[in-house]
């Protein structure tokens, strides 16, 4: 494999905002574990989390799955209250690090942009002891990034990286993800797939879970304007043999993003293996950039702040 990607663990949690709440099913704890040991067989190292996916439970079956594998590298993230509280972070952190059996973490994420300053400003002494191997901001504008980029500046630091929605249907970050390429910090996109919508296996007759939350934020209605888009996808995983759950994600890598891409079978992360093998064409690119232009449609999570 010679392009990057993470593997995303929201759907591995249980409990309030776990897998159940967001996705409408709650995976097999036994097949998430065969899941991740094929994907770190396939050498799918890079894994991503969060203290929210289901309240700490996603962070603790993934640290019984890492434990003693130093070549896992792994991204947590810490959902700093509206108000700033002084330790909030650092609390957060060592929790994080507690569930996940770490001392450190290879990427640390303010999960939303609330108190940019002074959060990367709590982080500075983690970041100066190495406990934070390079830390991120998620669901952030450009304004957010220079204000990162300014209150780590005096410590002699700068942000590793930027987390933001970014798809087919949510295609309007390019001038970020420019900016984060040409300046040393990474773009992450997550739900490049949005959840499933652009996965190949449901539409507006096989649909979501109705008691979930991508239910209601990809209704039937949706499922209807991209019939024209989804069609595109298996004419052009046809023509490479791959899957078309897989060509959102190789748009998204050509776009200048590390997707993150959410697994919880190893049938998935054989076919996240063998797409990463394949190079879309320029004009395939422009092609489904343009399919999905005329959809009209703009995903946006409840809790994106824009």
């Amino acid at each position: 494999m010679n392009k990057e990607v993470m593997i995303g663990t929201w759907a591995w949690g249980s409990g309030i905002s776990g897998a159940r709440a967001v996705f409408g099913n709650s995976p097999d704890v036994s097949v998430l574990r065969q899941t991740f040991s094929k994907a770190v067989e396939l050498g799918l190292l890079n894994w991503d989390t969060a203290a929210v996916y289901g309240m700490g439970t996603c962070e603790a079956l993934l640290g019984s799955l890492i434990k003693g594998q130093s070549d896992i590298f792994i991204s947590t993230k810490f959902f700093p209250p509206k108000k700033y509280s002084n330790g909030e972070l650092t609390k957060s952190f060592n929790e994080s690090m507690k569930r996940l059996q770490r001392e450190n973490a290879d990427l640390f994420w303010l999960h939303t942009p609330n108190n940019i300053t002074a959060n990367l400003k709590e982080a500075v002494p983690l970041l100066k002891e190495g406990r934070i191997k390079s830390i991120g901001i998620s669901n952030v504008s450009m304004e957010h990034i220079k204000e990162a980029e300014k209150a780590l500046f005096e410590y002699g630091l700068k942000p590793g990286a930027v987390q933001n929605h970014f798809s087919l249907l949510r295609n309007d970050q390019q001038p970020i993800i420019d900016y984060c390429n040409a300046n040393g910090m990474r773009y992450y996109a997550y739900m490049v797939l949005e959840q499933g919508a652009l996965g190949g296996k449901y539409n507006a007759e096989n649909h979501f879970p109705a008691l979930s939350m991508r239910n209601f934020a990809f209704p039937k209605s949706k499922f209807k304007k991209i019939e024209g888009l989804l069609a595109m996808m298996r004419s052009i995983a046809e023509k490479y043999s791959i899957d078309p759950s897989q060509v959102p994600v190789l748009w998204a890598i050509a776009k200048g993003t590390v997707p993150i891409v959410g697994i919880t079978k190893p049938v998935y992360a054989e076919k996240l293996a063998a797409a990463l093998e394949v190079n879309l064409t320029d004009e395939e690119i422009d092609m489904l950039t343009e399919a999905a232009k005329k959809t009209g449609i703009r995903q946006q999570g409840v809790w994106e702040p824009q």
